[in-house]
């Protein structure tokens, strides 16, 4: 199943034209390399375009990463949008790709990161190596280093704090990486912050204060629709949106591995001067730095923001009932989960039920934020509070993990797992593939959705909603 706007892999004149005409559609798909100065770059880099002999192209920052280049400075390639390639596909190496990026190399190695995918550390090693040219250990690195940075220079927070937030092992490892990826010392990598960072990281001093973040995205962006979303869905003390339309603002709160979180997203996206694409600004309260790289990765599914709006958007506009919703509203997305467990939950008892659950059950916050004061319960903590029907059932075996939904679950296995919980219905089963799995061709229980629409009928289902349209009307 072909799902990405750029050409085959191996199609290398292809990529040096997108490179040569800086295609900004491109950022995050691949990068390249520049083999007389040493710097890797992301396609739209603003540089002097470099000669065609002198390039070499790299499927992750990784990869180049492994084979010697540092990132460049003007175009920072490590902040560019995921692939999304890697949330679209099922198989091992698109969820080694979701899991590396929920942190769980950081947090149970390459052995947890196997056990989660159900194969051997070497198989695992083996194919990560084979498709993208760098194995789980440099992916995880890639991404410590991208952490680094955004700390360094977005706040003020200690070298030693932030070395160890990222996820290093040791101050000197820490040290070295920042080194090899950016040729530069932590101190002149923060010193180096673009005027905008620099200030933001005054009135981020301490990780109470939050932590400031552009969430990147590639192409157009349609953010009314899903903020109309998380408005109607709500959950009293977990969620909140305030402000008027198009200047909106999402709160919510967050159970991590290591701790808790409050988040906050504007609704009204940035712009880049040049080039397409463009960002949700957004600011985290954690209280524990070595979740950001989790909480960071959690928001952009929530959101889908590394999707391909121009390969989403050319496939279903050639349809002739799509055609006009997708010319009225290019980059809609399929907006996902941020908790995926509590999403299961609450596409099963529904938003007035999730509220009493929460003040019944969730775990009152330390420091509660406005009407934010609480974490959505648990499943064990349902399991054991109401142990009987349908939400006992899931929740059951949700805590037990009979029932797998993290960034790195099976999709067919999820569903049908699901399904085997008495009282869960298709409906149910399908929001949570499309919602709390990212499932991009996900399709509702007696929806009329053309197979002329795969694979991308969640993408149709968002526009046909969007406009009121009735799904079943063909």
């Amino acid at each position: 199943m072909t799902t990405r706007s750029v050409a085959p892999a191996t199609a290398s004149d292809s990529r040096y034209e997108a490179v040569r005409s800086r295609d900004a559609r491109f950022d995050g798909v691949f990068f390249f390399a520049v083999e007389t100065t040493g710097i890797y770059c992301r396609p739209s880099c603003p540089a002097v375009t470099p000669k065609r002999s002198n390039v070499r192209f790299f499927a992750t920052a990784a990869a180049a990463q492994g084979s010697g280049f540092r990132a460049c400075r003007r175009c920072r390639p490590d902040a560019v949008p995921g692939s999304a390639e890697w949330n679209v596909r099922a198989d091992v190496v698109g969820r080694a790709m979701r899991l590396i990026g929920d942190g769980v190399v950081d947090r149970e190695g390459v052995t947890g990161l196997a056990g989660r995918l159900g194969y051997s550390a070497r198989q695992v090693q083996r194919q990560l190596t084979a498709e993208l040219g760098a194995g789980p250990v440099a992916l995880a690195r890639a991404q410590r280093a991208h952490t680094a940075r955004v700390l360094l220079q977005t706040t003020a927070l200690p070298v030693t704090e932030i070395a160890f937030a990222s996820g290093f092992a040791s101050v000197r490892q820490f040290n070295d990486t920042v080194r090899a990826v950016y040729a530069a010392t932590p101190s002149e990598l923060r010193a180096a912050a673009p005027a905008r960072d620099r200030a933001a990281s005054r009135h981020a001093a301490t990780p109470s204060a939050g932590i400031p973040l552009r969430l990147a995205h590639r192409g157009p962006y349609r953010a009314g629709p899903v903020f109309d979303l998380l408005q109607r869905e709500a959950v009293a003390g977990v969620e909140e949106v305030s402000g008027p339309p198009d200047r909106r603002v999402y709160r919510r709160t967050l159970r991590l591995p290591y701790g808790t979180g409050i988040v906050a997203v504007d609704e009204r996206p940035g712009r880049p001067r040049t080039g397409s694409g463009g960002w949700l600004d957004a600011r985290l309260h954690l209280t524990d730095l070595r979740d950001l790289t989790t909480a960071v990765q959690r928001l952009r599914r929530l959101f889908d923001l590394d999707a391909d709006p121009y390969a989403v958007d050319r496939h279903l506009g050639a349809d002739p009932r799509l055609a006009p919703l997708v010319a009225a509203r290019p980059g809609l997305r399929s907006p996902g989960a941020a908790d995926p467990d509590e999403f299961a939950v609450r596409a099963l008892v529904g938003r007035t039920e999730a509220e009493r659950l929460v003040q019944r059950y969730g775990k009152t916050l330390d420091a509660p934020c406005g009407t934010l004061t609480h974490l959505f319960p648990e499943p064990g903590v349902l399991a054991g509070a109401e142990p009987h029907g349908t939400l006992g059932a899931l929740a059951a075996a949700l805590a037990d993990g009979v029932v797998r939904l993290d960034a790195g679950a099976d999709r067919d296995a999820a569903e049908r797992a699901l399904l085997a919980v008495p009282g869960v219905d298709a409906a149910v089963a399908a929001a949570v593939r499309a919602r709390a799995l990212g499932d991009p061709d996900a399709a509702p229980p007696g929806a009329a959705l053309p197979d002329t629409w795969r694979p991308w009928r969640s993408y149709a289902l968002s526009h046909l909603r969007a406009a009121g349209e009735p799904e079943n009307d063909r």
